[in-house]
């Protein structure tokens, strides 16, 4: 099974790309949707999280707000979260790998935003990055709810410049022309890639 991560910076177009492959019959695994349901009612984040930072627990499920708080300035604390979430994200996606693998599915989309940032890509066998003119992504971001100037510049900040992360690509998706244009290259990426043999997901299952 061909693992395909698929990446790119806020505002470039990622969660868009990723229902074009889902479209095109390819299932995707997303990463931030993990991490909400982790966080969520009854998830198995809330009781680890919440012994590390008391205050984030409201009716059951993680203020992702309050926990903005703790760690947005707090590398220590930050790590500490980590500790805790980034092994049960873990363990959902094995999960998803596992039934795909088991139920003979070809390729499957692994959407993760912080793909390249943490080094992942040697954990899939392509690179998608779903890219953008940054003039483009500043205004796609400045017309979300509760963003400035100062808040995309610090998240900015804190990803990979688009330039760097094109040289780790093994196929780019150009966002910024429609919808439809960005199906039809999905499509081309998919065709590129039939019958291409998985690696990565052996390797996986044997860390895991």
């Amino acid at each position: 099974m061909l693992l395909i991560g698929l990446t790119g910076s806020i505002g470039m177009g990622k969660s868009q790309t990723a229902l074009l492959f889902a479209e095109q019959g390819v299932p995707v695994y997303d990463a931030d949707a993990t991490v909400h349901a982790l966080y969520g009612k009854g998830g198995a984040a809330v009781a680890p999280v919440g012994a590390l930072f008391p205050d984030v627990i409201v009716d059951g499920a993680i203020d992702r707000g309050k926990l903005s708080t703790h760690v947005v300035n707090d590398a220590a604390a930050l790590k500490r979260l980590e500790a805790v979430v980034h092994p049960l994200a873990g363990q959902a996606q094995i999960k998803f790998l596992r039934h795909h693998l088991d139920a003979g599915t070809p390729a499957v989309v692994l959407d993760i935003p912080l793909l390249l940032e943490t080094g992942a890509q040697d954990r899939v066998d392509v690179v998608v990055l779903v890219s953008a003119p940054f003039e483009i992504q500043r205004q796609r971001v400045l017309a979300r709810p509760n963003m400035a100037e100062e808040k995309f510049n610090a998240i900015v900040a804190k990803q990979m410049p688009d330039a760097d992360k094109r040289k780790h690509a093994d196929f780019i998706v150009d966002s910024s022309i429609s919808v439809d244009d960005a199906r039809r290259q999905v499509g081309d990426i998919l065709s590129a890639l039939a019958g291409r043999p998985g690696t990565a997901l052996e390797h996986r299952l044997k860390q895991s």
